[in-house]
């Protein structure tokens, strides 16, 4: 079964990012045909800017790398590099309704949030489409948040093939119910767009002002408190097997402790389980041409597969040569 994710470059790191999608992709490598690529023209929905979205793209891919995805059992390449995801982004837009982009909750919660509405912002389900169904994907794993967009590209699946028989595969999406939805700074979704992050790669005293900034009740020290409602414990257990779980719950409930405490506790966890990626991250940026040789191999191998798919679709709708 082919796997395919993606994700955006759009700047740092964070703990979203890892626990969301990128820890998922690490267990499924050895189980699956998985793909793996860097939305760079999804990107251009909110990143203007030409040198950043080149620093941020070659970033995330060192990133990725030093996070363990692995380019000998993953294919691994950057979504402009496969220029036929746009000739199918065209044609799967004659299939797409628009009441189907109208409702989508992606685009309704950005514009929300400030972000500037356009057609590629309103678009962007249609790209993500054409992202899944060039390869024939027939698992898309996805936060909680992206599900709409998978239905969505199943929704436009079925259309095409109702036109023209089973050319298209249609999608599942999987969730990981425990780690779809990672808490930020405020509790709610982590996400760039919010300024809710904890980064993965950013030095240690950055870190530690960074997780000082989650945000908790007023329970005194010596009281209580209660881990179900506290957005440190809600990040920490994201590190910690049962037992160390359970011995985090024991320190909420004996009081004794602040919230200091706990913070401190939490980055802790995070620097030393995040040492070995830091390492293989200095790695390669000091070997930026082994990480540019890693991607062209990955496109390399993605294009075998658009070519041979947009054929058979180019075929079906009557494109001439």
């Amino acid at each position: 079964m082919r796997v395919l994710t993606g994700i955006q470059p759009s700047g740092a790191l964070h703990l979203g990012n890892y626990f969301g999608t990128i820890k998922q992709m690490k267990d499924l490598q050895d189980s699956s045909d998985l793909f793996i690529f860097i939305a760079n023209y999804h990107a251009l929905t909110s990143l203007k800017d030409a040198k950043a979205l080149k620093e941020n793209t070659l970033d995330c891919a060192i990133n990725f790398l030093a996070l363990g995805i692995d380019p000998n059992k993953t294919t691994f390449y950057v979504q402009s590099d496969i220029k036929e995801v746009l000739e199918l982004y065209w044609i799967l837009s004659g299939y797409t309704p628009m009441g189907l982009l109208e409702r989508a909750h992606g685009y309704k919660d950005k514009v929300a949030k400030g972000i500037a509405a356009n057609h590629s912002l309103f678009s962007y389900p249609v790209l993500m489409a054409a992202d899944i169904l060039l390869y024939d994907a027939g698992i898309v794993p996805v936060g909680k948040d992206q599900i709409q967009h998978v239905e969505m590209t199943r929704d436009i699946a079925i259309k095409f093939n109702n036109d023209f028989g089973d050319i298209l595969t249609v999608p599942e999406f999987k969730v990981d119910e425990n780690m779809a939805t990672v808490p930020g700074l405020d509790g709610a979704k982590m996400s760039k767009s919010y300024g809710n992050t904890i980064d993965i790669f950013c030095d240690e005293k950055i870190l530690k002002k960074t997780v000082g900034k989650v945000i908790t009740d007023s329970t005194p020290m010596e009281d209580a408190k209660d881990f179900s409602t506290c957005n440190v414990f809600a990040l920490a257990k994201l590190f910690l097997d049962p037992a160390g779980l359970l011995e985090l719950q024991k320190r909420y409930e004996s009081g004794g402790e602040g919230y200091g405490h706990f913070k401190l506790y939490l980055k802790e966890l995070i620097w030393d389980y995040f040492k070995e990626a830091r390492e293989k991250r200095e790695y390669y940026l000091n070997n930026t041409q082994e990480v540019y040789d890693i991607l062209e191999n990955g496109a390399n191998k993605a294009k075998i597969i658009a070519k041979n798919k947009m054929e058979i679709i180019r075929d079906a709708v009557g494109i001439y040569r």
